[in-house]
C-alpha cells in the first residue's frame, strides 16, 4: 500500500464519525435495541413457519414485546431450463415477503416493508434428490429473505423505536 493510499484510508476513518455514521451493532446501534423487543405473529405453512424462525433466531423471541410483525409470504417456481424432450431441469423458486411491524395490541403501524429474492435448484437427479434440492432451495430463500427484512429493521428502527 502506498503512502498515498495509508492517508487517504486515515483521512476517510477519521471523517467516518463526523458524518454520524454509527454501526449498527455498536453499543448504542439500532441492532441492540430489536433484540427481543419483536413478537412474530404465528406462520400458516412450513416455508412461513421456516421465515419466523430465521427472524427469531436473529432478533430473539419474547412473547411480551413491545412490537408485533405480520409477514406475508409469497413464494413460486419457475421453469429455468427445459430439455429438448421437454423435461425440466432446473427450476427458480421466486419469493417476496411483505413485513408491518406495529405496536403491540394497537393497530398503530410503524414500520412496512417488501424485500424480494430468488434461488434455484436443479430436477436433474432421482425423485428424492429433486425434492431433497426443492426443500433446500425453499429454505435458502426464507433465510435470505429473513436477512433482508432484518437488514431494513436495522436501518429503520431508530426512527420508530
Amino acid at each position: 500500500m502506498s503512502s498515498f493510499d495509508r492517508r487517504s484510508l486515515l483521512l476517510g476513518l477519521v471523517a467516518l464519525p463526523a458524518c454520524g455514521f454509527e454501526p449498527v451493532h455498536g453499543t448504542s446501534g439500532s441492532a441492540r435495541g430489536l433484540y427481543d423487543q419483536i413478537l412474530f405473529e404465528a406462520p400458516n405453512d412450513a416455508n412461513s413457519f421456516n421465515l419466523r424462525k430465521q427472524l427469531e433466531d436473529r432478533l430473539g423471541r419474547n412473547d411480551a414485546a413491545p412490537y408485533t410483525m405480520a409477514v406475508s409470504l409469497d413464494l413460486k417456481t419457475e421453469n429455468l431450463a427445459i430439455t429438448s424432450e421437454q423435461s425440466i431441469t432446473r427450476l427458480n423458486v421466486i419469493g417476496t415477503a411483505r413485513y408491518q411491524v406495529r405496536r403491540t395490541g394497537t393497530p398503530e403501524v410503524l414500520d412496512t416493508g417488501k424485500v424480494s429474492n430468488f434461488t434455484g435448484y436443479s430436477a436433474s437427479g432421482s425423485t428424492v434428490a429433486t425434492s431433497s434440492a426443492r426443500d433446500d432451495a425453499f429454505e435458502r430463500l426464507t433465510t435470505t429473505l429473513a436477512d433482508q427484512i432484518v437488514s431494513r429493521l436495522y436501518a429503520t428502527s431508530s426512527s420508530w423505536q
